[in-house]
């Protein structure tokens, strides 16, 4: 039986474009955990830390979409060293600030600067569109990349923390700063494959965001993010509660392995199933998967839940990703990943400020009800939206 990651990689420069965009989008699992880190140990506090870290997450949120829509009216070579260029100095400038005990604004100032960071998730995924699309192969791009993010998110934080506490504070977001310079630079000497600049009819002028089916899919990836976002901060605190915190990195660990095995046994299959139909399933996989985690009363019970919940992570944002590139037109594409991407982000940060909450309020226990309401919450999502799916998606 041939591999279907083999042949993947067969199209010319897919080797090239997809290692430079590992290496350039480390930095957005390395910076924020960073600057807690960095702030923590040199300003001693940790509501400094989070409040600075939230506002670097939340001005990336807000950019990454600007960037991506400029992106597509110009081209990756035009937009991404320049964008780059102001979020590399904006990181530079906190560095320099927190050393040099600067007043806690230019903190934020600088922080929000960073945040022009380009999504560079979405901008590997438009050049596998632009070379595989019309394929089956697509949808294993798809795959391969949500399981490069996953590795992103299991490696790029311990190599962050570790390097901030055994080198010097700094050394974690300054790693975050070189990786993003040399990932996107690499990037952008692809010039084989990157994806032309299509013209604007003035029939697509305004943001993809505008259309229904887009919101509908946001809102679905910001439920799915939160409940990643309430998994981190539970586990944390269920492991510390039973005396074991060290075990909260096991859980984690579990969680992500078993969306990245999911991810690519998903991306070798072949479903001839419509992807709203299999977008219905996967969310119905969601909300079902996350009910055991209310009969949670050990860290075995607890990884063994956790890594069934994660198998269903990966397949539905591979899905996601798949029906924006049968909605939005290509001139659009790249902006409509990119809302992706940032509706999981923020779902993650608002999943991580609510369960913190409910679990100093009301426990740990408490914190799974707001697992479990996310999960139905992108079940109801995806099948209200079912149908307007149905009629938005051109090709299957």
């Amino acid at each position: 039986m041939a591999n279907p990651y083999r042949e993947l990689f067969s199209a010319p420069g897919s080797k090239a474009f997809s290692l430079a965009g590992l290496i350039a989008r480390m930095p957005i699992s390395m910076l924020g955990i960073g600057i807690i880190t960095m702030l923590a140990q040199l300003r001693g506090s940790y509501w400094l830390a989070g409040a600075v870290a939230a506002t670097f997450a939340f001005s990336m949120a807000l950019l990454a979409p600007q960037i991506s829509r400029a992106v597509d009216r110009l081209g990756q070579r035009r937009v991404l060293p320049c964008v780059t260029v102001v979020s590399v100095a904006g990181m530079l400038s906190l560095l320099l600030c927190t050393h040099y005990q600067a007043p806690d604004w230019t903190l934020f100032v600088f922080a929000a600067v960073s945040g022009c960071m380009p999504s560079m998730p979405a901008m590997v995924r438009a050049r596998w569109t632009e070379i595989l699309r019309g394929t089956p192969r697509l949808h294993t791009a798809f795959s391969f990349e949500s399981v490069l993010d996953e590795v992103c998110f299991i490696i790029g934080p311990p190599i962050s923390v570790g390097l901030s506490v055994a080198v010097f504070p700094e050394a974690g977001p300054l790693a975050a700063a070189i990786l993003l310079t040399m990932g996107v630079t690499a990037f952008v000497w692809q010039k084989r494959s990157e994806p032309p600049v299509y013209p604007d009819d003035g029939a697509d002028r305004g943001s993809v965001i505008k259309q229904v089916p887009m919101q509908i899919l946001v809102l679905a990836l910001v439920a799915l993010g939160t409940i990643v976002g309430t998994v981190d901060v539970i586990s944390v605190a269920f492991a510390e509660q039973l005396g074991q915190p060290a075990a909260a990195s096991l859980v984690l660990s579990v969680y992500a392995i078993g969306s990245c095995l999911a991810g690519l046994v998903f991306g070798a299959m072949k479903i001839p199933v419509p992807l709203p139909r299999l977008f219905l399933y996967a969310a119905l996989a969601t909300a079902i998967t996350a009910l055991p985690l209310l009969l949670v009363n050990d860290i075995f019970m607890l990884a063994a839940t956790v890594f069934v919940a994660g198998l269903f992570f990966a397949p539905t944002m591979i899905i996601a990703m798949g029906l924006v590139e049968n909605i939005v037109p290509p001139s659009r594409l790249t902006e409509g990943l990119t809302w992706m991407i940032t509706g999981l982000g923020i779902g993650v940060a608002l999943g991580a400020a609510l369960a913190g909450w409910v679990v100093d309020e009301a426990g740990v226990k408490a914190g799974f009800i707001i697992t479990l309401s996310a999960g139905l919450v992108v079940l109801l999502v995806a099948a209200g939206g079912y149908r307007l799916m149905q009629k938005s998606v051109h090709t299957v």
